[in-house]
């Protein structure tokens, strides 16, 4: 088993992150998973969470609003809505993205609306685990 891939992390604004990886724990839209050298190849959408990337520094950790994660034996890439490194800044525009969704589904119904609400509900979760 290889010991470490390529990790890149990109949003629409920019890369915010390349290197080498050994894992990456991903909030998948069915479920989370972790990525790995060797990993079976697969494309995954994600749902907001917080994507964590265990490298050769250490441990970094971003908030994801949603996006996709292409997975590959010696590769994973994320290419998400929106990401920020954790921390204050981004629990600040988590708050504003939180806030229009909630003002979103309070109009909304049917299936528009369990869908924003289960966004609030994520989104939620992931500014408490942000702390």
């Amino acid at each position: 088993m290889a010991e470490m891939m390529q990790f890149d992390l990109v949003s629409p604004e920019r890369k915010l992150e390349s290197c080498k990886a050994r894992a990456v724990q991903i909030p998948g839209a069915e479920g989370d998973l972790t990525a790995m050298p060797d990993h079976a190849p697969q494309i995954t959408t994600l749902r907001p969470g917080v994507l964590v990337v265990e490298g050769e520094h250490g441990e970094s950790r971003f908030a994801v609003t949603g996006g996709f994660a292409e997975i590959s034996a010696t590769a994973t890439s994320v290419l998400a809505e929106r990401a920020y490194p954790a921390g204050p800044d981004a629990r600040a525009a988590l708050q504003a993205i939180l806030d229009d969704m909630r003002a979103k589904a309070g109009s909304a119904s049917g299936e528009e609306k369990d869908s924003l609400d289960k966004g609030v509900a994520d989104l939620e979760q992931v500014i408490q685990t942000i702390g």
